[in-house]
């Protein structure tokens, strides 16, 4: 034969084709990624700035530049983020693996040169290509090629999981900054109530007791509000390292507040299926156990041909003549007959169809208790809503009243007001419960859940929570205990001279306060609200509306007016 074999020659054109692929670029390239994460909610991302510096920073300078929100947020992980940066390059690990399969071994050149006795040479030149790599290119082609789509699947689904990340850490980053101004707030106020505290103490108006206790509580705020800010600080130390900012572009500027639970949550039944058709996991691992099922029956189909290799040899003789011609060597399955392949890609696959069986389990009892886990945390944030904060807001309102008439002193106003803050918090930490609760749902589905489309409404800011709290002045108090009623006449305060005495209790003595039989303290206490009155959350942004005095029945006997003694009504 004077000719190289037609299979030794295509071989050697693919393998020349490829070689000048062997470039690959440092990001995915748009149809890698971009239609799995769009068909499941995924970030819009520009797969052009991925890797690009110069259209990365412009980018993510013009979402700094306003105040961050959630979307903004992602967008900036999807390109700045070192662990999606680490996934883009596994990405680029699996498109290498795909050239690799489709390559076969370089041509092995031999050369000889023998002297003969009587003087000349004899030259051997040969050439030689590996029989199964040529036998098997379509094969590994085809391996290769669902082998990166099972790459395709595994980045992708690395990609959303660190979008769940991004939105749990930006929910928690918000709630933290929201608790730190409230217990600020709360802090301020028990500051407060130390200060008139001793005030009184100085006047000798209550024991050094009373005064202790309030330093104390004061002293308790101020530590919790400084624990709330250090939380608040780790919080957006996460955030950024998720997001993968630093020096100045880590200072940007958050004015967001939590949203609202959406109007209706998803049927549990299109979750299951959503998950069992669609989540990335459990696709990637049902791609790999179909690789290794292939390849299986690949290394079964090939288990005799060992190292057999084919080729071309031409050789000079020392006379002058030439002898040239195929050559094919075979490897003799004697000793090693390819058990121990087929073992190893039977053990692959079996093990790869158990990973498939766990992760279906795994997605369908996860997507049980998230559904399970979201409507519990729903329901808080409805007894929140509709119980603990109108009621805490009713005693507060109570309370008031109370104080106006002198039936209770300052101290227990203050105490009240500081539970209804806590109650607050207390809602907002609900909030955030129930969004983290989701993210781990849409985790578990494996993409984003379909009544995110509903997220509206916002909960309010701590600003616009402690903007509607009436401000109490007790500058008109003069030094007044109004938790001591020993003897006084609470009908009037016009010209009241006398001061009370001093005193160490902390009670009204011989004074039963529940029903004032035969003593005149005014006109009689109001009616108390049913603790839990319906509320309409649409007027105040997603939280209750307040409480107040201007709530009562109609039928309340009319109050003295008593705004000379407090700078303001509730």
């Amino acid at each position: 034969m004077n000719r190289f074999p037609a299979r030794a020659l295509s071989a050697l054109a693919i393998a020349t084709a490829l070689g000048g692929c062997a470039s690959l670029a440092p990001q995915p390239r748009a149809d890698d990624l971009a239609p799995l994460l769009q068909s499941r909610g995924g970030p819009a991302v520009d797969w052009s700035s991925v890797g690009a510096p110069a259209a990365e920073r412009q980018a993510i300078g013009a979402w700094l530049d306003q105040p961050m929100t959630l979307d903004a947020a992602l967008r900036v992980a999807m390109l700045r983020s070192p662990r999606l940066q680490e996934e883009y390059a596994r990405l680029g690990l699996a498109r290498a693996e795909v050239l690799e399969a489709v390559q076969v071994e370089n041509p092995r050149l031999s050369f000889s040169r023998l002297s003969l006795d009587g003087g000349g040479h004899n030259r051997t030149v040969g050439l030689s290509l590996p029989l199964v790599d040529l036998l098997v290119l379509p094969a590994r082609a085809r391996l290769a090629a669902t082998d990166h789509e099972r790459a395709r699947f595994d980045v992708a689904a690395s990609v959303l999981g660190v979008v769940a990340d991004v939105e749990a850490a930006w929910y928690a980053h918000v709630t933290a900054r929201q608790v730190a101004e409230m217990r600020d707030a709360v802090a301020e106020g028990a500051s407060a109530s130390a200060e008139l505290a001793q005030r009184f103490f100085d006047a000798g108006n209550i024991s050094e007791l009373q005064l202790r206790q309030e330093q104390a509580a004061a002293s308790e705020a101020r530590i919790a509000a400084l624990h709330a800010r250090a939380e608040a600080g780790r919080q957006r130390l996460a955030l950024n390292t998720l997001l993968g900012l630093r020096g100045d572009e880590a200072r940007w500027e958050s004015g967001e507040a939590l949203p609202l639970p959406v109007p209706r949550e998803d049927d549990p039944a299109l979750l299951v299926r959503l998950a069992r058709e669609g989540n990335l996991d459990l696709l990637a691992a049902r791609k790999e156990a179909e690789v290794l099922a292939d390849a299986l029956g690949l290394t079964r189909t090939l288990r005799w041909l060992g190292g057999t290799e084919i080729g071309y040899e031409r050789e000079t003789e020392a006379d002058g003549q030439r002898l040239k011609g195929p050559s094919l060597e075979l490897e003799l399955p004697v000793f090693n007959q390819g058990q121990a392949r087929v073992a190893r890609a039977e053990a692959l696959l079996a093990g790869a169809l158990a990973r498939v069986s766990r992760a279906e389990l795994a997605s369908e009892h996860a997507v049980g208790a998230g559904i399970e886990t979201v409507a519990s945390m729903r329901e808080v944030v409805s007894l929140h809503r509709e119980a603990l904060v109108p009621q805490r807001e009713a005693i507060v309102a109570r309370q008031q009243e109370r104080q106006n008439f002198m039936l209770i002193g300052v101290f227990e106003l203050i105490q009240a007001k500081v539970s209804e803050y806590d109650a607050y918090q207390s809602y907002l930490e609900a909030v955030r419960d129930y969004w983290l609760a989701r993210v781990e749902l849409a985790r578990a589905v494996g993409q984003r859940l379909p009544s995110d489309a509903d997220i509206g409404p916002r909960t309010p800011q701590v600003q616009e929570i402690l903007r509607t709290q009436p401000a109490m002045d007790h500058s008109g108090h003069g030094g007044m205990d109004h938790s001591q009623h020993q003897g006084m006449d609470h009908s009037g305060h016009e010209g009241a001279g006398a001061k009370p005495k001093p005193t160490e209790s902390t009670g009204h003595e011989g004074m039963d306060h529940s029903g004032h039989e035969g003593m005149d303290h005014g006109p009689p206490a109001p009616k108390p609200e049913p603790a839990s009155k319906p509320i309409d959350a649409s007027e105040h942004d997603g939280m209750p509306p307040k409480s107040g005095a201007e709530d009562n029945d109609e039928d309340e006997p009319a109050k003295e007016d008593h705004s000379h003694h407090h700078g303001a009504t509730p």
